[in-house]
């Protein structure tokens, strides 16, 4: 870990260029060199050959769950290390890799120890969801959400009312799971070694639908389940249409009878929990 590449979304909840500078700092201050740099999304994410024309070895995330979803995807077969800083809303995965520590904590930590691992992951068609996968009529609240980060009040309540008429409509399939109901607003699912936890919301009257949207509205998506859980190896839509499904908080559509399944990272992700020693 001594020639970087940072990639940051002015954008995500706490990644503002303030905080930006103060890591850049940090790392200059422990001899690490920049070799690049990209605000995503106003600019494109670096290729595999874009870093190795740096130099790269390694690269430094600060942004939300989204952005690193983003980034990682697209760098699955890079060969160098990911460095993963809490720069969101929520960062769940900076969390599951470093705990409650903070990107200066996290910075020393990794530079004195470079200590990889691999992450289980939701795997459905192309995509993959590190943190959780959300699929069913409860997703479209994604789009409100977006709205308050922009601040575009006016299209904030179309978006609601168009999110609360998803929500009590007939719901989405999805088979694979053991009493799993018929027809739910949405299906929470993230990935262990060798399964899926799966929790289905069941939101049908006032109470439950006002407090799912506002946990989306403000950001805590993951909060937005009100639940009944339960374990599968594989689940597939039984949709005869598309479904809007959410992949770390990002929107994507999945296919009728895509199967949704646990997939593994290369060891590429540094962390800095002492017990991954």
């Amino acid at each position: 870990m001594e020639r970087l590449w940072f990639i940051t979304n002015p954008h995500s909840g706490s990644s503002g260029a303030e905080k930006a500078e103060a890591i850049e700092a940090a790392c200059a201050e422990r001899g690490l060199s920049f070799v690049g740099r990209t605000d995503f999304p106003d600019q494109a994410l670096p290729t595999p050959q874009d870093l190795s024309r740096a130099g790269a070895d390694t690269i430094m995330l600060f942004a939300g769950d989204g952005t690193i979803n983003a980034a990682v995807c697209s760098l699955a077969d890079w060969e160098g290390s990911i460095l993963i800083l809490p720069g969101g809303t929520m960062n769940m995965l900076a969390k599951m890799l470093h705990g409650d520590a903070d990107p200066a904590a996290i910075l020393e930590a990794a530079h004195a120890r470079e200590h990889r691992v691999a992450l289980s992951c939701v795997e459905a068609g192309k995509y993959r969801a590190f943190v959780g996968l959300i699929v069913g009529p409860a997703a479209s609240w994604y789009r409100a959400r977006e709205h308050v980060r922009e601040g575009s009040l006016g299209k904030l309540w179309p978006a609601i009312r168009g999110a609360w008429r998803r929500t009590f409509g007939r719901g989405v399939r999805v088979t694979g799971a053991p009493n799993l109901p018929s027809y739910v607003q949405g299906i929470f699912i993230r990935a262990e070694d060798d399964h899926l936890e799966v929790a289905a919301v069941d939101a049908r009257d006032f109470r439950s639908i006002a407090d799912l949207g506002w946990s989306w509205v403000s950001g805590d998506w993951v909060a937005a389940r009100a639940v009944t859980e339960m374990r599968a190896d594989e689940l597939r839509i039984a949709e005869r249409r598309p479904v809007l499904a959410l992949f770390d908080g990002e929107p994507q559509t999945l296919d009728p009878g895509t199967r949704i399944g646990v997939g593994r990272t290369r060891e590429q992700f540094l962390t800095t929990l002492s017990e991954a020693a």
